[in-house]
Order: C-alpha cells, then sequence, then structure tokens
C-alpha cells in the first residue's frame, strides 16, 4: 500500500464555496492557504470560468471558456490573503445572493530567469510547490520550435496547461496520457469540447521534449507567439495527492473504476477519442454520493446537475456512473485529473484508511 507523503492535502489544494454579496471588498476565507492559483466560476448562472494567480498579479483575469487575452478587472479578485482571497463587485466573481465556486492550489516558491533552447532566450519567472507537484511559470514566448521552458518541479510534468496571455489564441493542454508520439503530440484544447488533436506546432514541431527539468514548445502563437507574454501551469503527480491518467468508457451506467490511491476532493475528465465535454466534480459541491453537481472549464454554463453525468467518490478513487458517451462512450478513452480530500493512508504513524463518502 503507498503512502503519501502529503498527511493533510488541503494545505495544498481546496475547494471554497461562497455566496457573493455584489460588494467591495467581500473576503473569502476558509482555504486554509495562501492561494497562488484561484480558479472562480459562478454556479448559478452562465457566466465565465475566471483565473487568477500570484505570479500575474491580483484583478489579472483569464478565462478558460474563450481564447480572449487577459484583462485586468479591477474588481475582480483584489487581493491574495493569508486564508483566502478578496473579489470586488465584479459580476462573474462576486454576483450577489449567487452561488459561487473557487478552487485553489498553493504554489510559493518564487524566482526567475531566462528560457533555453532553440531560438533567443527569454525571460521567465515562476512560483513552485515542489511538494504538491505544482508550478505557476511566466514566460515570453521567442517563436522558435524547440524553445524550452524550465518548470521548476524536479520531475516530469503529468500535465501542463498553457495560455497566450497577450494573444487570443486556444488554450493548450498537455496530458501524459493524451500524448500520442514524438512525431504527433497529443494536445488537448481547454476552451473547446474537440477530441485530442495532433498539432505538430504546440510543443514541437518534429519532436517534443518533456522532463524533469523543461517542457518544449513549437511555433504555435498559443504557447509560443515570438515576444508574447504566456502562462503555464505546471503539474506533476504525488502519490496520495495527486493522479493523472486515464480510463476506458464501457459504455454502461456501472461505469469503470477509477483507481488513484486516495479519497478524490476534485476530479476532471475529458475524452479524447471523440468530442465531449470537460467536466469537474468536487466534494463541497457534491458532499455525499452520487456525486452530480459538475462544470464545464470550456462552456460559461452554470452548474448542471443529475444521472446523467454522476460519479462516486470513493476512499480510493472514483466510479463512472454514467453511461453517457461523453464520459463513458464505449471503448472510448478519457483521461483525467484528481487532487485528495485525503490520501488513503496517510503516512503519519496512524494507518487509518480513508472512507468513502
Amino acid at each position: 500500500m503507498a503512502y503519501s507523503t502529503i498527511t493533510k492535502p488541503t494545505d495544498y489544494f481546496n475547494t471554497k464555496l461562497y455566496t457573493g454579496n455584489g460588494s467591495v471588498g467581500n473576503s473569502i476565507t476558509g482555504v486554509g492557504f495562501q492561494p497562488d492559483f484561484v480558479w472562480i466560476k459562478n454556479r448559478s448562472s452562465g457566466y465565465n470560468h475566471f483565473l487568477f494567480d500570484a505570479a500575474r498579479g491580483v484583478q489579472k483575469a483569464i478565462i478558460s471558456d474563450l481564447t480572449a487575452v487577459e484583462d485586468t478587472k479591477t474588481s475582480s479578485l483584489t487581493a491574495f490573503g493569508t486564508d483566502g482571497f478578496t473579489v470586488g463587485s465584479y459580476t462573474d466573481t462576486n454576483t450577489n445572493n449567487e452561488n459561487m465556486v473557487s478552487w485553489n492550489w498553493k504554489a510559493g516558491t518564487t524566482g526567475s530567469g531566462t528560457t533555453t533552447g532553440s531560438g533567443t532566450g527569454k525571460a521567465y519567472s515562476y512560483s513552485v510547490n515542489t511538494t504538491a507537484g505544482f508550478s505557476i511559470i511566466t514566460y515570453v514566448g521567442n517563436g522558435s520550435a524547440g524553445h524550452t521552458i524550465p518548470h521548476h518541479l524536479g520531475n516530469t510534468p503529468s500535465c501542463i496547461i498553457v495560455k497566450n496571455r497577450d494573444y487570443a489564441r486556444n488554450w493548450s493542454v498537455y496530458h501524459k496520457d493524451s500524448f500520442t508520439s514524438q512525431a504527433a503530440p497529443g494536445v488537448l484544447y481547454l476552451n473547446t469540447t474537440a477530441a485530442r488533436a495532433n498539432d505538430t506546432n504546440v510543443w514541437g514541431n518534429s519532436s517534443v521534449t518533456i522532463n524533469s527539468t523543461v517542457f518544449s514548445l513549437g511555433d504555435y502563437e498559443g504557447t509560443n507567439q515570438n515576444n508574447d507574454n504566456t502562462i503555464a501551469y505546471c503539474f506533476t503527480e504525488k502519490t496520495g495527492y495527486s493522479k493523472f491518467g486515464k480510463y476506458i468508457g464501457n459504455g454502461d451506467a456501472n461505469g469503470p473504476f477509477v483507481h488513484t490511491g486516495f479519497k478524490p476532493a476534485w476530479v476532471l475528465t475529458k475524452a479524447i477519442t471523440r468530442t465531449g465535454r470537460w467536466r469537474v466534480w468536487d466534494n463541497k459541491r457534491s458532499p455525499i454520493n452520487v456525486a452530480d453537481e459538475r462544470l464545464d472549464p470550456s462552456s460559461s454554463d452554470a452548474e448542471n446537475t443529475g444521472a446523467t453525468e454522476a460519479i462516486d467518490i470513493l476512499s480510493n478513487g472514483f466510479k463512472i456512473r454514467t453511461s453517457e458517451g461523453q464520459f463513458n462512450g464505449s471503448g472510448e478513452t478519457n483521461i483525467y485529473m484528481a487532487f485528495a480530500e485525503e490520501p488513503l493512508v496517510a503516512n503519519v504513524g496512524e494507518s487509518i484508511p480513508a472512507t468513502a463518502k
């Protein structure tokens, strides 16, 4: 049985629900740490997904369901606090009397340097938490295939999410189980429902380097436009805390069980061999099974509920509870990302197994 070195996952990831009040200075506390990456969605209405991070600074919003460039929203997220964050009166992040969700990750150690690989080296900066396997990288593109970006994780990334902040292009997603080959690397786009594409100019035009030190880029404008500011969120697996993998659908409401080795707090899935929605479930919006409150990062739609797209969150993974083709099509491959509520067994000498919901 694998033990986790992270005995309290909520020190590094936590979902925080809140009710908007439409006012300046709505302080959201109870996250449990000072978040470095905050993803906010209005659950009640069809407003955009707003993403903020400490590396870019407060009020700098990027939207997962659009190709839009970074926008300064002065009344959106206005401060990162020691136990949460503060939002202003902006509708998408603080609608009066409407239900909101925030997903929060901790990075931490900061630094800067110059990128490597082909073409002119460019400035980059980072915020990283190697314990949790998460880094935020801001870098300037150079337009040359083979441009490599240090990620500072110390291990090979399992997932990388990239957005050009200055140019309206797709969000590019690398996932270790959507990667096809060096010559035809698979890419997903967070803002679309499209199946995996073998676009060779996203991660590399003829070859790809993704290792314990750097990840490579092609000459795609969305990831490596010359002189454009770009953001990358990088993740590597940590036993008992995070898992990035795949499952094969069986087309049955008694769907596959996916072993993560921990009780999930947050699960994201996406079909890669067919068109299909992204979906996020979490343990705060769905505190008991079945978990059927879900949001789509590629859509501004309000939260949906119902058994047609449900999972069970279990002590050591999650189980698909739908025959719906976009999440459990027979023979279709789906990737997932998951973060823990608690490890299956804590590595603190107690050996107390986690329990299902």
